[in-house]
């Protein structure tokens, strides 16, 4: 006992440091309470192609793809009207990196160089003017691309092609090899690498004088796509907080005023069991923060009321178990024997309530817009660690203090001392009569 009470005094001594010491690990606060950077963007038909609600849907979820993989939390992207896609991004601040990468087209194309344009290939420039631009291949080839290094160190970008784009790029690379080919985003080239061998394998690298940032930018448009119409920025501009640093104090202050509450409402109905339940709830709380900070959560509004909802469970799951607990004392049963039943007896209701719960918020997060996704993920880890604590560590408490002589009180236990003395061996129940009546 005294072991397994260590090990969850040291998980929550790791949850503090990371909740409050890892430089590198910091709390995400969503839109409505820290502000952040706003986009509005127009996708331009063409005359062979018009904006249809599923182009308009398509250009939005790779535009809300490749921002998530900026680790931008929670980002708001939504249509509007016919041809327009507005992108709200919580904490933003590389204005540039952003707007590069969403008004990126994406469209990648493998153009061979003939031999007269070899000197004329400047990296991030347009193709020379009269080059036959017909690509070998273009992106669509592309089945998976990631980070990496060159042989000198530099970023790169390892590419993985689809069928057709090996076999293609084999059969040019083993007719050209010497020759240089360029590799073309929107229009601009990112690399002109000379074919030193014939036979790629379905295997490619890209490489330039282009900065980590710039890399990673790349690689997100690579492995999401391109968009099927061109995008034109409307606006840009930076947004302030909703509701602001203030506000959210004066939610921590009422939550705290809240829980505060809820710890003297299980102090006076449950006396000591009611104090071990406090207990396991600051170590509810430390480990939450610390999976929050850990994920990383963005905390929004809704986010914090989906921490107090399960907080709120946490508290009724144990409810549960000492309500249990005191019936099975009055009805005669030991002090041990009781807290056993109370937690056994009392599971299948707070597994059936939790498991609903999990189900609602599972399809709140599958379905739900980015906000409401937030609120579901809060509550999950809510309920989930919730379920731990009280079903594992106040048992684990209880159990060690029952075994305490100065816990055998009824007054700890919310019950008249007849009911509790008639749990108790017999020995140990005329000793304390005889106490009683002195």
């Amino acid at each position: 006992m005294q072991r397994a009470l260590t090990i969850f005094v040291l998980i929550a001594f790791v949850a503090a440091i990371f909740a409050s010491a890892a430089p590198t690990i910091t709390t995400h606060l969503g839109l409505d309470l820290v502000g952040g950077l706003r986009g509005e963007y127009q996708v331009v038909a063409t005359d062979d192609q018009p904006v249809t609600k599923e182009i308009l849907e398509q250009t939005r979820v790779i535009i809300e793809k490749r921002v998530n993989a900026t680790g931008v939390a929670e980002p708001v992207v939504q249509t509007q009207g016919a041809d327009r896609i507005s992108v709200e991004l919580p904490g933003a601040e590389n204005e540039e990196q952003i707007r590069d990468l969403i008004g990126a087209t994406g469209r990648l194309d493998f153009v061979p160089v003939p031999p007269q344009f070899r000197n004329q290939i400047v990296d991030g420039a347009p193709l020379p003017v009269g080059m036959d631009t017909t690509p070998i291949f273009s992106g669509n080839e592309i089945d998976t691309a990631g980070p990496t290094t060159d042989q000198q160190g530099r970023p790169a970008v390892d590419l993985q092609l689809k069928p057709t784009g090996a076999r293609l790029f084999d059969e040019y690379a083993s007719a050209n090899v010497g020759q240089r080919f360029a590799i073309v985003l929107d229009g601009s080239v990112v690399s002109a690498p000379e074919l030193q061998v014939g036979k790629f394998n379905g295997r490619a690298q890209i490489t330039g004088q282009f900065t980590p940032e710039e890399m990673n930018n790349l690689v997100t448009v690579l492995k999401f796509g391109s968009l099927p119409l061109e995008i034109r920025e409307v606006g840009f501009s930076s947004l302030s907080a909703t509701l602001g640093l203030g506000f959210l104090a004066q939610t921590v202050l009422a939550g705290a005023i809240g829980i505060l509450l809820v710890f003297a409402f299980m102090l006076m109905n449950y006396r000591l069991p009611g104090l071990i339940a406090c207990l396991a709830l600051i170590f509810y709380a430390i480990v939450n923060y610390a999976l929050f900070r850990m994920i990383p959560v963005t905390l929004t509004l809704a986010g914090i009321a989906g921490f107090v909802l399960s907080v709120g469970m946490a508290v009724d799951a144990n409810i549960l178990i000492f309500e249990r607990m005191k019936e099975e004392l009055r009805q005669g049963k030991s002090l041990a024997a009781a807290v056993e039943a109370g937690f056994s007896r009392a599971w299948n209701s707070i597994l059936d309530s939790n498991v609903s719960t999990l189900m609602t918020a599972g399809i709140l997060w599958y379905f739900g817009s980015s906000v409401v996704k937030g609120f579901a993920l809060v509550l999950i880890i809510g309920v989930l660690v919730s379920m731990f604590t009280a079903i594992t560590l106040s048992r684990l408490m209880l159990r060690w203090v029952v075994r305490q002589g100065w816990a055998r009180k009824a007054t700890l236990y919310g019950v008249s001392e007849e009911e509790f003395l008639a749990g108790l061996p017999a020995r140990t129940r005329r000793s304390r009569e005889v106490d009683v009546r002195a």
